[in-house]
């Protein structure tokens, strides 16, 4: 009896490491089932999932994954190429409509040179005029978004004086800042900041952001270039105290929810400053102080 009893004992204890070695290995293949569902979701869906133990319920369920793979590669696939078209046909309409844009300006430009026209008749020429005007800053707007959006390349970047570069920019705007009659407050500070970007692309932003402060500001606005950590450069400007918009959304292309985004273009200027600013490691933010908006972007500085 007492043979049998320890023989049982040994049967049992032989089960149980059995079935604890075989669980502790079905655990090790849901780690890496786990392992490959990560880098399929970071990565691309161009994998298979395999399973090197031999059982039916784990290789159907791994089956069935791989099917649903299959299923999401196919349907991203798909709109990626959907997204594709719709940028092309965005490029395609914007640049189409440039050309009859071009020519409705011009021939606007020499009815206004007419002596007789009546008063009515120079007061619809210049609502004319600013609405073509309008219909071209939306068509150039949407002509940059489609191009930015398709264009994968990495930006240029190299070691740039933006101290020096910023000041040029002033210089070179000077004269349309004047005719808006506005007056800039500039803070520099007193020695050069480099920081790694693409000149060509840094000067865009900062046309894109001079844009946002002569639509909106009144009487004057602040640029400033700070060093700490990091440079920060900030395009500030007074609003009306009762304007709500929500400063986290200013830099998305889909928000509509304020009135800083009315205007003679489509309201994609400062979703294009996000994306170049992104192509360049650099970080975009809003924040609103009393009646004071402040568009900041932050560039690693280069020592």
């Amino acid at each position: 009896m007492e043979y049998i009893l320890a023989g049982a004992c040994i049967i049992l204890a032989l089960t149980a490491l059995a079935l604890a070695v075989r669980i502790s290995v079905i655990r090790r293949e849901m780690r890496n089932i786990k392992k490959e569902l990560i880098l399929t979701r970071d990565k691309n869906y161009n994998r298979q999932l395999t399973v090197t133990l031999i059982d039916k319920s784990l290789s159907e369920m791994t089956a069935e994954i791989n099917c649903n793979l299959d299923y999401q590669k196919a349907l991203k696939h798909k709109t990626e190429k959907a997204e594709l078209s719709l940028r092309q046909s965005v490029s395609d309409i914007a640049h189409d409509l440039r050309t009859p844009l071009t020519a409705i300006k011009g021939n606007i430009q020499l009815l206004e040179r007419e002596e007789q026209l009546s008063p009515r008749s120079r007061d619809y020429l210049r609502i004319c005029a600013e609405k073509a005007d309008a219909m071209k800053a939306m068509a150039d707007d949407f002509f940059e978004l489609s191009v930015l959006e398709s264009d994968n390349s990495s930006a240029q970047l190299e070691k740039t004086d933006i101290t020096a570069l910023l000041m040029q920019f002033i210089a070179d705007n000077e004269g349309v800042i004047r005719t808006h009659n506005l007056t800039p407050e500039i803070i520099f500070p007193e020695k050069s900041i480099f920081v790694m970007a693409d000149r060509m692309m840094l000067t865009r932003i900062l046309g894109n952001l001079l844009n946002n402060v002569i639509k909106y500001a009144n009487n004057s606005f602040t640029i400033s270039l700070e060093e700490n950590d990091s440079c920060v450069l900030s395009f500030s400007n007074s609003v009306p105290s009762d304007r709500v918009f929500d400063t986290d959304m200013l830099f998305e292309r889909t928000y509509r929810g304020d009135k800083a985004r009315q205007g003679g273009g489509a309201g994609l200027g400062l979703y294009i400053v996000k994306l170049l600013a992104e192509k360049q490691n650099a970080q975009v933010s809003a924040e609103k102080t009393g009646n004071i908006l402040s568009m900041r972007i932050v560039f690693n500085i280069v020592r």
